[in-house]
This record gives C-alpha cells, sequence and structure tokens, in this order.
C-alpha cells in the first residue's frame, strides 16, 4: 500500500531528523534531539491545512483566481471555493520526482505543465538540507516558455515546542507591517504595527491573540535574515523559522479555524509576495523567458532550534 503522502524522504544531521514526502515534496516532519520542531502529519495521513507544504507559483490566495498579465486575462480554478480563491499554488498535491538522497539532504523536481489560468511550463526544484544548523530549503523555479511569467513562492511550516495550545509561547516577530484583510483572507489595506495587538518585535506571549495576516517590513541582520522565534517560557523550548533577502514577506496563522482542537500550533510561512500578488504586482517576480537572463529565481529559509 502506497502512503497518502506517496514515498516518504528521511534524512538526519547534527541532531536534526526530518522526512520529506513525494506529494508536494512536502516537509511532513522535523524534530530536533527528538521533539519535534514542526506540527507534521502522520506517515498513514495526507497533510491538512497545508501543513509542511510548498507553494508554488503563488502562495496564499488570488480573488476570484482571476488575473492579467503580459496582456492576457487569465482565470485559475477555485481550489478555495468557500471563499472564491485559487489557494497556494498548483504544486502542492503532485508527485515529484528524487534528484539525490543522501543521509543529510535531499532534493526532487517537478515539471508545471502549462495549464489552464497558467500557461507556462516550470521546472520547480527543492533542496532540502540538515547540518548542526538545522534545516535549510531553497526552492527554484525555471521558466522553461517562450514568454515573461508570473511567479511567486512560499511554503506552510507549522511550528510547535510542546503540546499546545499556542497562547502561553512567546513569539518573536520581526515585522513593521501588517496587512489587513478581508472576510475572504485577502488583504484591503495595511497598518504600521506599533501601538497595535500585532506587534510583537519584542518577544510576548500570544495569549488570545488571533493570527492570520501578512507581515512584511522586516527587521534583517548584516546577512539580511529575518527570523522568527516561537518559544514555550514554562520549557525553554524554542524554534526559530529564518528567511533570507528574497522572502520580503510572513504569513502568520495561530491555527484557530479548521483545527480541532485549535490553537495547537503555529504557522510562520514564508512567501517572496504577499497575498493577492498576482492582481496586485506587489512584489511580484517576472521570470524571464526560457534561456535568457532572470529566467531563474532561487530563495532560501530554514528552521532549528535555539535550545
Amino acid at each position: 500500500m502506497t502512503a497518502p503522502s506517496g514515498d516518504q524522504f528521511e534524512i538526519a544531521a547534527g541532531g536534526y531528523r526530518a522526512v520529506v514526502t513525494e506529494c508536494g515534496a512536502t516537509l511532513r516532519v522535523l524534530e530536533h534531539a527528538g521533539l519535534p520542531l514542526v506540527h507534521g502529519f502522520a506517515e498513514d495521513e495526507m497533510s491538512s491545512a497545508g501543513r509542511g507544504q510548498l507553494l508554488v507559483p503563488w502562495p496564499n490566495r488570488i480573488r476570484d483566481g482571476r488575473y492579467t498579465f503580459d496582456g492576457r486575462d487569465l482565470q485559475l480554478g477555485l481550489s478555495e471555493p468557500s471563499r472564491s480563491n485559487a489557494s497556494h499554488g498548483l504544486a502542492r498535491w503532485c508527485a515529484w520526482t528524487p534528484e539525490e538522497h543522501a543521509a543529510s539532504s535531499v532534493s526532487l523536481g517537478y515539471r508545471l505543465m502549462a495549464q489552464s489560468g497558467y500557461p507556462w511550463t516550470l521546472d520547480l526544484h527543492v533542496l532540502y538540507d540538515l547540518s548542526a544548523d538545522g534545516l535549510t530549503v531553497t526552492q527554484t523555479a525555471t521558466n522553461l516558455s517562450d514568454r515573461p511569467a508570473p511567479y511567486a513562492s512560499g511554503a506552510h511550516p507549522y511550528l510547535t515546542v510542546g503540546d499546545g495550545p499556542v497562547d502561553g509561547w512567546e513569539l518573536t516577530l520581526p515585522a513593521a507591517l501588517r496587512l489587513t484583510p478581508d472576510e475572504r483572507q485577502l488583504p484591503v489595506g495595511e497598518e504600521d504595527v506599533t501601538g497595535t495587538a500585532y506587534d510583537f518585535r519584542v518577544p510576548r506571549a500570544l495569549h488570545e491573540t488571533r493570527l492570520d495576516h501578512a507581515f512584511g517590513e522586516l527587521t534583517r541582520d548584516d546577512d539580511g535574515v529575518a527570523t522568527t522565534i516561537v518559544r514555550d517560557p514554562s520549557t525553554g523550548r524554542s524554534a526559530a523559522l529564518w528567511v533570507d533577502r528574497k522572502h520580503p514577506w510572513l504569513m502568520v496563522f495561530s491555527a484557530d479555524a479548521g483545527w480541532d482542537p485549535p490553537r495547537q500550533a503555529l504557522a510562520v510561512e514564508p512567501m517572496t509576495a504577499p497575498p493577492d500578488a498576482f492582481r496586485s504586482g506587489r512584489d511580484l517576480v517576472t521570470l524571464a523567458p526560457a534561456g535568457q537572463p532572470g529566467d531563474e529565481l532561487s530563495v532560501s529559509w530554514g528552521i532549528r532550534t535555539l535550545e
């Protein structure tokens, strides 16, 4: 019998262990010293609520699945019909092909064929690499088409530092800007987080704060890295997610809707563009036609413990 998420690729190094699945090149397990850093899913289950999935060629939502690019009006399938949105890209339920599987790393690829609503062919590649510094994920897309292609990438890990709920956990989120969403979880405005319930630039407990928002204007270190930290002050357990310069946005979700029980993990989602970027154009990448400079984009993010 084949597992719902297909073949399983286990890697380990430096006290870390991860399992990546054939379906969606999804991060199903990540742990350090036997303790989970992500809230994944069992081998006999399929991913739910986006757990561990890669979000390409767009993360988050596109209003009505409708957008215009390069003079063409395009219509995507509505993968979130309850809100009439196209959600989380086109590759998260596809079978990715393993390219190389070593003790501490695994790489997988998938050719996204031109299709209704996205008439470009892309080669997608992901490398998961473990070391004493934790997990590094490198996502790459290459345009194989003869026309420019719109593109953005993301990922959907849920961080965990214990059994939950998240209310007692401390969050450090280096973001000065929050996009304000409507009832369809699409951005309709933005605000400076200073003085609001969404300012976590100084670590503090989540308490009852409900999060399902995109955050930007990230504070970075000298290497251009922005780091979000989740910590349980009662145990000292922590999980840190970092993003490179090519990720100007983070989606943070406190796992309220759709979870039973709710608030058992905290999704911190790297994004190269905010929600609805195919319509707004904000931070949207245009991949050049195949064989021309700029036909490829490679980005990195990762997770580690601070213990």
